[in-house]
């Protein structure tokens, strides 16, 4: 605690030299930048009169990595996901975070202790830890209703169009698990001509009947529409849609992929010192607890953990709804941050060259 208190301090002391200061923030936009806003960026403001920014993006690594590239760098922060962050930094396009500037956890215990693992990298840190899962709306299957990935696939038992995510990355796993890949040997398998092929002839048995999405907002929006009976999507997104706007919709967990968000500054930042602030602010324990109170991601915190209570409502309990609650984690598929950082190009030049056959 004492700690914590030095450094809400230090917080408070720089407060007025930069009052003038701010910060570019770039994030998903939609449900998931408003509870960052509501969570970090305006307690942040109140406490070091440092104005954020914040500015959406359909993925925040692809105008960081232009801007770095270009040399012309307004970008701050930028909220990306695990594969994204390791190979910008590989690419040299991030700076390097030292851990001693995060704040321990209430109890004293050092941030690299508290965080999940692989939650802090050398250019990045975590706040959440998140889920793509697949949701469909009830009013579309009043009998026996979904309850597997493998009835994604089902166009048979359950017909209707699918809403899938327009990139190899999770389409290809999520087609390797429903075909009868075990858990643990899908990238062993899609790193392979014949895995490859495998992951794309699943997608083929559905790919007639799918609308192609890019942004997260689009899942619950196709839903709502009726454009789609089933889809792909961000837990988050889907829970918003059910709790804050009572939509008819279900999620099913079976087959989630579970991944990182993760902060990282571009080389070059403008305003480099004010972006460790916001960043070591919004990664302490109780921003990452606060954060859970508007949508149902999980805190990359342990000692976040006992702090996630009601959403919003101040009636739904959020445990539940987590993608790291242990009754979701039945049949998961973890990233492989690496193999991605690797195989993004390649794998997305065969997906986009089998979408376009």
């Amino acid at each position: 605690m004492k700690k914590t208190l030095i450094l809400t301090s230090a917080l408070v002391a720089v407060g007025a030299a930069a009052s003038a200061q701010e910060v570019n923030v770039v994030s998903w936009g939609g449900a998931y930048t408003v509870s960052q806003v509501e969570a970090y960026h305006k307690p942040f403001t109140q406490l070091t009169g440092i104005k954020v920014n914040s500015i959406d993006a359909d993925n925040p690594a692809t105008p960081l990595k232009a801007q770095v590239e270009a040399g012309n760098v307004s970008i701050d922060l930028a909220d990306v996901e695990l594969s994204d962050a390791i190979r910008l930094c590989d690419e040299g396009l991030l700076e390097e975070i030292d851990p001693a500037i995060l704040p321990p956890a209430p109890d004293g215990t050092p941030a690299t202790e508290d965080f999940v693992d692989g939650a802090i990298q050398d250019c990045a840190v975590a706040s959440i830890v998140w889920g793509t899962v697949i949701a469909y709306d009830k009013t579309k299957f009043p009998g026996t209703p979904p309850s597997t990935l493998a009835d994604f696939f089902d166009l048979e038992k359950y017909p209707g169009k699918r809403g899938l995510l327009k990139a190899a990355k999770r389409s290809m796993e999520m087609a390797l698990l429903a075909d009868g890949v075990p858990n643990d040997q899908i990238y062993e398998v899609l790193g392979t001509d014949e895995g490859v092929a495998r992951a794309l002839a699943k997608l083929d048995t559905i790919k007639d009947s799918v609308v192609w999405w890019e942004a997260g907002a689009q899942p619950p929006q196709l839903l709502a529409d009726g454009e789609v009976v089933m889809t792909n999507g961000y837990n988050g997104r889907f829970f918003n849609a059910i709790a804050a706007e009572g939509k008819p919709f279900e999620i099913i967990w079976d087959g989630q992929y579970m991944d990182y968000d993760l902060w990282v500054i571009p080389k070059g930042a403008p305003n480099l010192e004010a972006a460790k602030q916001f960043l070591a602010f919004s990664t302490d324990t109780q921003r990452l607890a606060d954060q859970a109170k508007y949508i149902s991601y999980g805190p990359a915190r342990k000692s976040s953990a006992p702090l996630v209570g009601l959403y919003q409502d101040g009636v739904t309990e959020m445990g539940p709804h987590m993608p790291t609650s242990p009754e979701n984690l039945e049949n998961v598929i973890w990233t492989n941050p690496t193999f991605w950082a690797d195989h993004d190009v390649e794998l997305n030049e065969r997906f986009n060259a089998w979408l376009a056959g």
